[in-house]
């Protein structure tokens, strides 16, 4: 059974998947195991536990039952942040710019969060907060 998952239900399917797809193979070592750019669904893995879903909202709301809601709220504070372990903040943050992130926070130490840590923050291609950290 996959521990508890972070899923991203996502407008823009096909952008994400190319962002994730080349972001979390290479700074985290996941492997992606299900899905395409074509969607709806797809997940990568490491160490044999689910990393990150992507779900396409639409079909997401299908099955909910919230199609007729609006789908776009007014610009408010991060109601959630996507953390990934990385060894090299710098080089994380770098690779993900490369492949369309939008930087939040530069790579800095947090030494108030943890002695040795060290954070980035970017904005995957639909705005998702992300949080490349190491100890």
């Amino acid at each position: 059974m996959d521990a508890l998952h972070p899923r991203l239900l996502v407008s823009r399917f096909t952008d994400c998947f190319r962002f994730y797809d080349a972001v979390l193979t290479a700074p985290i070592g996941a492997t992606r195991a299900i899905g395409s750019e074509s969607g709806p669904y797809a997940h990568w893995d490491a160490d044999g536990q689910r990393v990150l879903v992507l779900f396409d909202r639409g079909a997401m709301a299908a099955v909910a039952g919230t199609a007729g809601l609006p789908g776009e709220a007014p610009p408010a504070q991060d109601r959630s942040m996507f953390v990934c372990r990385v060894a090299d903040v710098d080089a994380g943050l770098a690779h993900c710019l490369e492949h369309g992130a939008s930087p939040v926070a530069g790579a800095c130490g947090r030494p108030c969060w943890g002695p040795t840590l060290r954070t980035a923050h970017v904005r995957d291609p639909e705005g998702h907060l992300i949080e490349l950290q190491s100890y």
